[in-house]
């Protein structure tokens, strides 16, 4: 997979906007980047963590009661910790501020809960094209998922509440697109346009996680 930027995304829906953004631009200390709307009444709020973006969202509509994703806590390295820092944001999403290094990470870290640990590990190896640099862990640029053995219900759309989908932003959405579902993975949404600067997709992983392969003209360089 050709990475436009070598960190990946995480995308979360809130249901309480201001609670929310006073957490992760406050408690947390993430810099604010801004507001875009994707339609449909849902503001992403953008928050920056060493070249990856929390990406928090908040639907102006009742989000569904949808069981929680496979992504379970995020961990963001922070410069001058001492020691691992856990917090909670306002709806219950869990997030590890740490010292660099800590767990292998130097930029953001996921931990995944699976259902099948060699299934999902062949995915994100031989699928997504992610470097495994240890057990059950995996590297994206440098942004690292770490899977762990648990339950995970499958959901019908990446639109609920908690973490629901992670970002791979890419030079080129259609080809990654097809390639992730030549080499074996599921679609979760074809290519869409969003105004004139992004294209976007999602796949998914053997749990129905969803994935969003995005292109974006501030990445890349090139209109779309």
């Amino acid at each position: 997979m050709r990475l436009a930027k070598p960190q990946i995304d995480i995308g979360l829906f809130v249901r309480d906007r201001d609670a929310a953004l006073a957490f992760w631009g406050g408690d947390a200390g993430l810099p604010f980047d801004h507001m875009a709307k994707l339609g449909g009444g849902i503001q992403q709020h953008r928050f920056l963590a060493n070249g990856s973006v929390v990406k928090l969202n908040h639907s102006r509509d009742p989000l569904p009661a949808l069981p929680a994703a496979g992504w379970r806590d995020i961990t963001i390295a922070r410069d001058g910790l001492a020691a691992p820092h856990r917090m909670t944001d306002p709806d219950g999403n869990p997030l590890v501020l740490v010292p660099l290094g800590v767990d292998g990470v130097e930029g953001l870290g996921l931990r995944v809960v699976v259902n099948d640990l060699e299934a999902s590990g062949r995915f994100y190896r031989d699928v997504m094209q992610f470097e495994s640099v240890g057990t059950h862990v995996y590297r994206c640029g440098s942004s690292v998922l770490r899977l762990e053995p648990g339950a995970v219900e499958r959901t019908p759309s990446w639109k609920g509440p908690g973490f629901r989908y992670i970002t791979v932003q890419v030079f080129d959405c259609v080809a990654e697109h097809q390639g992730v579902l030549a080499r074996g993975g599921e679609e979760g949404q074809p290519p869409t346009v969003l105004g004139d600067t992004v294209r976007y997709s999602f796949v998914r992983d053997p749990d129905g996680n969803f994935i969003e392969i995005s292109q974006k003209t501030t990445f890349t360089g090139t209109a779309l």
